[in-house]
């Protein structure tokens, strides 16, 4: 379910191309305005001569360049391992809000993220400091609205990309702050494509493609569908692919582009992926999210990532034996952490899969 703001008031700003094909910047419209304590805009701005089709018109101009750069998408993972990866290898970014700090990042950090410390950044909106002890540089206050909306998911998602791409890594993978991560599998699974190559690997959680509208001008509408990886299952692209990405993600533009088809973070990966790069999703059955029935996840040392929660007041969750009961371990992560990593200081011994 997405929430989406009316606008209050029209506010513009000055959009500089990230092309060098671009000639020059634009204005366009901006989804909201800031307003400060005497409810007018926090900042004077001056406001567009031209309408917003100039932005739309930049827009259409970014989308015909994409032809350019674009390579066949890939239809699946070829059969063996094409290079070898390390947990140096990866940008993990953690996607959570100040509220959900103690009840669920702690069980992450206690569980998956302690084992991937140096992989590991945390994305959040707010400053905490007992997690800055934790976390030092890698807890990340994005300074975004701590909304659960369309401009706030949006703001996180343009710092993880920004960021990823000045880590230099090789793989980009987002998860979110109810998901557990099996670092082990999921660098099996990513060792079968070159991160050179163009990578969109996650799973939908629609039946068909979304459908979303272009805004070509003042009337001017076009619909486009595409797939997306639901960002809570998590999902990963590979450096190759998030380079190509950047005329529509990078230094914020990826607010712009999430404003253009008015739809959430992982909606916009999608969108920039599938419909302007020409890019397929590859879908993967070993990540998981709370959308699905759990308790029929089997193999479970095998999955990607699981999630946790509550459906018509049941506990949806993984089934598995372990050394915890559901009322000590009600999301199961510990006992599926204890599992996969029986050397765990308060993991009760032996425990193995």
């Amino acid at each position: 379910m997405w929430m989406f703001i009316q606008r209050p008031r029209r506010l513009f700003f000055w959009l500089t191309p990230p092309t060098p094909s671009a000639q020059t910047g634009y204005w366009f419209e901006a989804p909201s305005c800031p307003l400060g304590d005497s409810g007018d805009p926090a900042e004077p701005l001056v406001a567009a001569a031209t309408s917003g089709n100039v932005y739309s018109a930049y827009f259409r101009k970014l989308t015909r360049e994409r032809r350019a750069i674009s390579d066949p998408p890939r239809k699946s993972a070829p059969l063996g391992p094409v290079e070898h990866l390390s947990p140096a290898d990866l940008f993990i970014a953690v996607k959570t809000t100040g509220r959900y700090h103690r009840q669920r990042l702690q069980l992450l950090l206690d569980t998956w993220i302690s084992r991937n410390m140096q992989q590991t950044f945390v994305f959040t909106d707010g400053e905490d400091e007992e997690l800055r002890k934790r976390m030092g540089a890698h807890m990340i206050n994005t300074n975004c609205s701590a909304a659960h909306n369309r401009q706030a998911l949006s703001c996180k998602m343009a710092l993880e990309y920004d960021t990823f791409i000045n880590s230099g890594k090789k793989w980009f993978c987002h998860v979110d702050d109810d998901n557990y991560l099996n670092v082990g599998s999921l660098l099996k699974l990513l060792s079968q494509y070159s991160h050179t190559q163009d990578v969109y690997i996650g799973r939908p959680s629609l039946e068909r493609p979304i459908e979303a509208t272009e805004r070509l001008g003042t009337t001017e509408m076009k619909q486009v569908s595409f797939w997306f990886a639901t960002g809570g299952a998590g999902f990963c692209l590979s450096h190759g692919l998030a380079l190509k990405m950047k005329p529509w993600a990078s230094d914020g533009t990826f607010m712009a582009t999430a404003e253009h088809i008015r739809l959430p973070d992982d909606c916009t990966v999608g969108y920039i992926v599938e419909a302007l790069l020409g890019v397929s999703l590859i879908r993967s059955a070993l990540f998981h999210s709370h959308l699905e029935n759990l308790g029929l996840v089997s193999d479970i040392h095998n999955q990607v990532t699981l999630s946790y929660g509550t459906v018509e007041n049941s506990r949806n969750t993984v089934s598995l034996k372990g050394p915890f009961s559901k009322n000590e371990d009600p999301t199961r992560f510990r006992s599926v952490h204890c599992l996969l990593y029986p050397d765990t200081a308060w993991c009760p011994r032996p425990w193995r899969l």
